[in-house]
């Protein structure tokens, strides 16, 4: 399916077993806003994996009702050891895909180290730096009553991700982005020991 690059909404969703981020941002005009930004928190359902992932079938299909977005832009599988982590991982991500596709909306897929570089200018960054230039581009983020989690802004920051790919000259809204310190650890222990929520 192709991707325009007129005039649209972007779903983000950074997928997850037990928190999963989601945000929406529109392009109207050549200007970004934010539509909506949030987690779905599922950590209470530890004993019952197919009642997180109606869960999160039911959320994502009500954002799309209620936004209507073009596009589903979500985060690819992180691989690593712990099968049992990627197999809990990959429901929850075709989940999402699923609701998208049923509903007929472009579906692009990006690794986490594309992510980080997109925005950030290093496929390593943190993701308290990667939080940092998503309220950059979305200044209206720091209006929000109570921090985001940052699996609300990982969400966002592959939203953000689709859009500068697909809109290549306004890669130059992060031409500032390499001057970021990275965090150069990168294996899976230190990705589980940073997101210990991520998946139950």
């Amino acid at each position: 399916m192709k991707i325009s690059n007129t005039d649209r909404i972007i779903l983000g969703i950074d997928p997850g077993t037990a928190v999963t981020g989601y945000g929406l941002i529109q392009l109207l005009d050549n200007k970004l806003s934010l539509l909506s930004v949030g987690v779905m928190e599922l950590g209470d359902l530890d004993w019952d994996q197919p009642m997180k992932l109606k869960r999160i079938l039911e959320r994502v299909l009500g954002l799309i009702e209620e936004f209507h977005p073009d596009e589903l832009a979500i985060e690819a599988p992180f691989y690593g050891r712990n099968v049992q982590v990627m197999l809990k991982l990959g429901r929850a991500q075709g989940v999402v895909i699923a609701a998208a596709v049923m509903k007929g909306i472009a579906v692009v897929e990006y690794a986490p180290k594309k992510v980080k570089k997109a925005l950030t200018g290093n496929g390593n960054a943190s993701k308290e730096q990667v939080a940092r230039m998503v309220e950059r581009m979305l200044p209206e983020l720091l209006k929000q009553a109570t921090p985001l989690k940052l699996d609300a802004t990982d969400a966002l920051a592959v939203a953000l991700c689709h859009y500068l790919q697909q809109n290549p000259f306004n890669q130059a809204l992060t031409k500032e982005n390499k001057k970021v310190k990275v965090n150069k650890s990168n294996s899976w222990k230190s990705f589980v020991s940073a997101n210990p929520n991520r998946v139950k």
